[in-house]
């Protein structure tokens, strides 16, 4: 299997008795789609916040383990490089409310110091909106600021932002919790279009979602991560009894 994610023996933990993610052990596969599921405060966001390093902005965090992507353990890396390699979706739009959609799309390069010509940015800037369908909606008012665009619209915008550093993975926290349904069916459309360029990985409360959307699910609880493995095979055959209470609604 061709990994783009490699995560051996990773744990979080926000004070030394107490461990939000426990010894967590997967590989993910370049160029498909994983759903972490499960109940609320099971470890979920903290795993996907541990893959792109933020919790080094809090000095109390511990991470422990190793993520290799593509083969490279991210903490031996630059922490500014595994951002650029390893892009992340928030819960809540956010884009930058100072900025123009035009450099909204390209703030990660401001933030990194790369320089760029004025063709090589317009090309960025269209190739990322195409990408996310949303160039034929805005591609006349680049230069006002995102703030007037739908909830839904600005999610595509943060995607857009997201996709235009050429990272190896995206990873997303609950990226439609805060849209209507239409909103959330285009997102749900976008992530299958993106994952042939790029590998993704979704953290949903959603369990239809991470059925349409994704190839293989991890099922966590309690910090741990309790099954892993094809999405259609998890949801009709579960192989631990807790995935199936899950899934089932005995327990949320």
């Amino acid at each position: 299997m061709d990994n783009v994610l490699e995560i051996r023996d990773l744990s979080v933990s926000y004070t030394k008795l107490n461990k939000a993610v426990k010894d967590v052990n997967v590989d993910l596969q370049k160029n498909t789609v994983t759903a972490i599921m499960g109940p609320s405060g099971c470890g979920k966001s903290t795993l996907l916040r541990a893959i792109n390093r933020m919790h080094e902005l809090y000095p109390e965090i511990l991470t422990e383990g190793e993520v290799r992507l593509n083969g490279q353990n991210i903490f031996e890396m630059n922490a500014m490089n595994v951002r650029r390699k390893i892009g992340m979706v928030f819960q809540r739009p956010n884009p930058f409310l100072n900025m123009s959609i035009f450099d909204n799309v390209l703030a990660g390069y401001k933030l990194n110091n790369i320089h760029l010509s004025k063709s090589e940015k317009e090309e960025i800037v269209e190739k990322s909106l195409q990408r996310v369908a949303l160039w034929d909606e805005v591609k006349d008012r680049m230069r006002r600021r995102g703030t007037f665009l739908s909830g839904g619209q600005q999610q595509r915008l943060c995607i857009a932002r997201t996709v235009a550093l050429k990272p190896e993975v995206i990873l997303m926290d609950e990226p439609t919790s805060a849209l209507d349904p239409v909103s959330t069916n285009k997102i749900e459309d976008l992530i299958f279009e993106l994952r042939e360029q790029f590998s993704i990985v979704i953290v949903t409360h959603n369990m239809s979602q991470a059925a349409r959307v994704s190839d293989y699910s991890m099922f966590m609880y309690l910090g741990e991560l309790v099954e892993f493995g094809d999405t259609k095979q998890m949801f009709t055959t579960p192989k631990d009894p807790r995935t199936e209470q899950y899934l089932t609604g005995k327990f949320s």
